[in-house]
């Protein structure tokens, strides 16, 4: 297994295997890594001949820069958890300054209205944030195939839009959410969790199950409002926003239509701690 933190050293590395029979796939990770990455690493590695896994905790996509500090950085533990899986992967973990010189700002770009609603409504400039650092990781390892979580589901469909709008030869693989024994979506921030609250938060997943029975029934609205109500009895959890979208455009719901798909998107804050979690409805 090989560690690059220079983008230069690892640009010319890449080069010396790639030929145009050559698949590489990248896993883009913020480390603290858990069951859910390691998930999307496995399939990388079946799908590509040469498979980099980038660590990097990147500060454009955090608003709160409490958040940012209280963010595990657990590199070591991290590269032997990936070696566990294959000593053939390739790591890129580098410094802040290597990816952003002495300019850590995000780029501007346009999402057609995906990131104005939900994440991109409670937390600021988040997914221009996320589309930089992974436009800069495209550029340098230039995948073939790249693969993210259907946890950030709004995420994953950022990045599809940014891929599009780029016209990169990229595509772009969702893989689905790896959950806990009691359905807690596997999340780093869930270290931060006492073992107790860890264990209520499967109500987070349990009223997902329930939204999806209910909106067989029930309208989108009717459906939300179910949630607010449960959650407003939920003394150790805080609903930041339950929406019910449409799952390609994250449109609200106006009338439901045979053909459309839907999903469910919920952020609850637990003793300070941020989840989230989605479901498709349909």
């Amino acid at each position: 297994m090989l560690l690059f933190s220079s983008k230069k050293e690892l640009i010319g590395h890449l080069a010396t295997l790639k030929n145009d029979a050559t698949s590489v796939g990248l896993v883009p990770t913020m480390g603290a890594l858990h069951k859910g990455h390691l998930s999307l690493v496995r399939k990388a590695i079946s799908e590509n001949e040469v498979v980099v896994v980038s660590i990097f905790v990147n500060p454009t996509q955090f608003d709160n820069k409490d958040d940012l500090k209280k963010y595990p950085v657990t590199l070591d533990s991290d590269l032997e958890y990936l070696k566990s899986i294959s000593e053939e992967l390739i790591i890129f973990a580098p410094e802040v300054t290597e990816l952003y010189s002495n300019n850590i700002s995000s780029k501007d770009y346009k999402f057609d209205g995906l990131d104005t609603t939900m994440e991109g409504k409670f937390r600021a400039n988040h997914f221009l944030g996320v589309a930089t650092v992974v436009e800069k990781l495209f550029l340098i390892v230039k995948p073939h195939k790249a693969y993210f979580g259907e946890k950030d589901f709004q995420q994953l469909l950022i990045i599809k839009k940014l891929v599009e709008k780029t016209k990169m030869p990229i595509e772009i693989i969702g893989c689905p959410i790896v959950r806990e024994p009691n359905g807690l979506a596997m999340s780093s921030r869930n270290e931060r969790l006492p073992k107790e609250l860890r264990d209520k938060a499967a109500v987070i997943y349990e009223t997902l199950l329930s939204a999806k029975h209910l909106f067989g029934m029930k309208s989108a609205d009717k459906v939300m409002n179910w949630v607010k109500n449960k959650f407003d009895k939920q003394s150790e959890f805080d609903l930041e926003y339950i929406n019910i979208a449409e799952q390609e455009t994250l449109k609200p719901v106006k009338r439901k239509q045979q053909k459309t798909k839907y999903r469910a998107f919920i952020a609850v804050y637990a003793n300070g701690v941020r989840l989230i979690d989605n479901l498709a409805l349909n």
